[in-house]
C-alpha cells in the first residue's frame, strides 16, 4: 500500500513528506521509499510557531490563522511528494505547539499538534490520519516518543543491540534488541534524552539577532571552548537521572532555559556558548547510554543517527568521541535518509491505524496498548 507520511518537528523548520510503499508483515514490513520532499516554513511562520511554543499568548483568530498556514504548507508538501495520487492515505503529525508530561497520579499528560486535518484531507483528496498521541496520553502514557517501535519495524534487529538516535529539536533514542542470543526476547526501549538542537538554534538566533537560524555544520561551535564544568553540573539535573520512559519538549528546554544556562557559564563568548551547548547534547546522549548500561546491562554496538543534528559535523564528532565502543553512523546506511526518518515513521503509523494494529504501551508507560490516530475522510 502506498502511504504518505507528513512530519514537522520541534525545530519548526518545515514539513517533510515521504511517499512509502508498504507490503507484507505489519511488524516487519517490506517497504520502499518512492519519493520524498522537504518544504520549509516561510520565515515569519516559523518565528510565530517558535513564539507560541515559548508561551506567546495569541487570540483565537490568530490561532486559527496559524493552523491554516501550517495546514497549507502540509498540503503543498503532500501534493509535491505525491503529484499523481498514488497514496490512499496520509499520516499527518501536525506541528507540536505544546507538551505537558504526565505526573502520575496527579495529572495526565497533554500534547497539541496543530493542524486542520479535515481541511488537509479535502485539499489533498486523501484520507488523513492525525492526532497520534492523544489516546496514549488518555491512557496515562507519555504520548512520546512514538518512534521506537517504528524504528524496530523499519530498521530491524542486528547481531547486537542497535541504537537509533534522532537529533531534532529534542534528542530521542531507541534501543532495538539483537536478533539472536539471550537478549533477543527483551523489549524495544525508547525515550527522550533532552535537548538536541533547541538550545543550540535559539542561541544562534539570539547571538546573531536573527540573521542565522542554526549553526551550519557546527562551524561556530567548533571554534569555541566548551565549559565542561558547567556541563557536568547540568547533567546533575533531575531530568537526566530519570530512567525511561520519559519525554520532554521545547516547553522545558526553550528560551527561558537557555537564558538561565547562559548566566551559569564562565565565558560569554558566543562561540564558547555554542561549543558548550553542542557538547552538552553529545554528553546527554552518552550519559543516557551509561545509565542504561548501569541499570539494564544494555549497550548498543551500533548507533544510527538521524535528524537535522546529524548534519552538524562538530556535534557528530562529539557523539563519536563520547560513545566509545559504539559504531556511530547515520540512518542513510540502512536506507533511511536522515531528514525522512520521522515522516517515513508516520506513514507506517497511518498504515498501522487502518490495519487496527495497536501501539505497545511499554514504550510510553500507558495503561494499555491502543490503536493510535484519528482518520478523517475527504468525501
Amino acid at each position: 500500500m502506498y502511504v504518505l507520511g507528513l512530519m514537522s518537528g520541534t525545530s519548526a523548520d518545515g514539513v517533510d513528506a515521504a511517499l512509502v510503499d508498504f507490503q507484507g508483515n505489519l511488524d516487519k514490513p517490506k517497504w520502499n521509499l518512492v519519493n520524498s520532499v522537504s518544504i520549509q516554513y516561510p520565515p515569519a511562520l516559523r518565528e510565530q510557531i517558535i513564539a507560541v511554543e515559548q508561551g506567546l499568548k495569541v487570540s483565537a483568530s490568530e490561532w486559527t490563522a496559524l493552523s491554516e498556514e501550517i495546514t497549507e504548507v502540509y498540503s503543498t508538501a503532500a501534493r509535491t511528494c505525491d503529484p499523481t495520487g498514488l497514496a490512499r492515505i496520509a499520516g499527518c503529525h501536525g506541528q507540536t505547539v505544546f507538551y505537558r508530561s504526565p505526573k502520575k497520579p496527579l495529572a495526565r499528560g497533554a500534547s497539541w499538534q496543530l493542524i486542520q486535518a479535515p481541511l488537509l484531507a479535502v485539499q489533498i483528496q486523501r484520507t488523513v490520519i492525525y492526532d497520534f498521541r492523544a489516546k496514549d496520553l488518555a491512557f496515562g502514557g507519555q504520548g512520546a516518543p512514538l518512534s521506537p517501535l517504528l524504528d524496530s519495524a523499519l530498521i530491524g534487529a542486528g547481531s547486537g543491540w542497535r541504537g537509533v538516535l534522532n537529533l531534532g529539536g529534542i534528542a530521542n533514542l531507541t534501543l532495538i534488541p539483537p536478533l539472536n542470543g539471550p537478549d533477543c526476547t527483551r523489549d524495544v526501549m525508547g525515550w527522550d534524552c533532552g535537548p538536541a538542537n533547541t538550545l543550540i538554534d535559539l542561541a544562534v538566533q539570539k547571538i546573531t539577532n536573527g540573521r542565522l537560524n542554526f549553526d551550519f555544520d557546527g562551524l561556530l561551535a567548533s571554534e569555541g571552548e566548551p565549559d565542561y564544568q558547567v556541563i557536568k553540573a547540568w547533567l546533575d539535573e533531575d531530568f537526566f537521572h530519570i530512567l525511561p520512559p520519559k519525554s520532554t519538549g521545547r516547553e522545558f528546554f526553550g528560551l527561558e532555559d537557555l537564558e538561565k544556562r547562559m548566566l551559569q557559564m564562565s565565558s560569554q563568548d558566543p562561540k564558547d556558548l555554542l561549543a558548550t551547548l553542542t557538547c552538552f547534547t553529545a554528553c546527554i546522549v552518552a550519559h543516557d547510554l551509561e545509565n542504561i548500561y548501569r541499570y539494564f546491562a544494555i549497550k548498543p554496538v551500533e548507533l544510527f543517527i538521524a535528524g537535522g543534528g546529524s548534519k552538524n559535523s562538530f556535534l557528530m564528532e562529539q557523539i563519536v568521541k563520547r560513545c566509545m565502543g559504539v559504531k556511530v553512523m547515520t540512518t542513510d546506511e540502512v536506507g533511511i535518509p536522515v531528514q525522512m526518518r520521522e515522516s517515513i515513521g508516520f506513514a507506517l503509523l497511518a498504515w498501522w491505524n487502518i490495519s487496527k494494529k495497536p501501539y505497545s504501551h511499554l514504550i510510553t508507560n500507558a495503561e494499555r496498548p491502543s490503536v493510535l490516530g484519528i482518520a478523517v475522510n475527504y468525501e
